[in-house]
């Protein structure tokens, strides 16, 4: 099963993250993804037409879409917008937990209201049930911030608090993420928590430098970028695209 990640679009009136988008969406058209997830950061300002417009244009790849809201989104908006999302759930919070083939694709809303930064820690209990007593499934776990150090300092100062409790529930002998699939630091990267595959996918809009050396800053290059998490015979691998 193909399972395809689209991340941190941005989309606004004077910007072309639309566009950009819109030749994501023509490439993953020739794979066909049984699933789209959109791991946060749709929309800059609040942008209702931004909303319809990216569910309209994902609509034409005829798959299943679950969307995770980011730092720049509104929940309340989104809700507003994309009435014909049932995966979220009534409360606040907009996690969610779907069994799809052999996979789990499980969505936990990291945001803070009013903060960048994100924060897993209340979360965990919700997680942790949803591990142990869930729908069946070889768990994907996708969140908006990053739960893991990139070594960007400014993005790491704004990174998923809690990481570090996630971690030790992890490692507490429930049922296994096979990875965990974040978004927010607008470029690819991967390492490992509590032993598990974690990336980040690249963004739909530009690209963070990789500042690793504040006084060496690199010239940003990234094209457009997408994930694809290929799960077939309880083995994952997973493919940063860009395009």
């Amino acid at each position: 099963m193909l399972i395809a990640q689209v991340s941190d679009i941005h989309a606004s009136p004077g910007n072309d993250s639309l566009a950009r988008l819109k030749r994501a969406i023509s490439w993953l058209a020739t794979m066909q993804p049984a699933i789209v997830v959109v791991s946060g950061d749709l929309v800059n300002g609040g942008w209702r037409e931004g909303y319809r417009q990216i569910i309209a244009a994902l609509q034409s790849l005829a798959c299943r879409t679950l969307i995770l809201p980011g730092n720049a989104d509104d929940r309340s908006v989104m809700r507003e917008a994309i009435p014909e999302a049932g995966h979220w759930g009534d409360d606040e919070k907009m996690h969610f937990a779907e069994p799809h083939g052999d996979a789990l694709i499980v969505g936990l809303d990291t945001c803070v209201d009013g903060h960048a930064h994100g924060d897993i820690t209340e979360h965990l209990a919700w997680l942790r049930q949803t591990l142990a007593s869930g729908p069946s499934g070889i768990p994907l776990l996708f969140t908006h911030h990053h739960v893991f150090l990139t070594g960007i300092s400014p993005l790491d100062d704004l990174m998923c608090r809690g990481a570090d409790a996630l971690g030790d529930l992890l490692s507490s002998g429930i049922r296994r993420p096979i990875a965990i699939c974040s978004g927010h630091v607008h470029r690819p990267m991967s390492s490992l928590i509590a032993g598990i595959p974690a990336y980040i996918c690249g963004s739909i809009c530009p690209a963070n430098p990789l500042l690793l050396d504040p006084p060496r800053e690199p010239p940003v290059t990234d094209p457009p970028a997408l994930m694809i998490h290929d799960l077939r015979n309880g083995r994952l691998v997973s493919s940063h695209v860009s395009f």
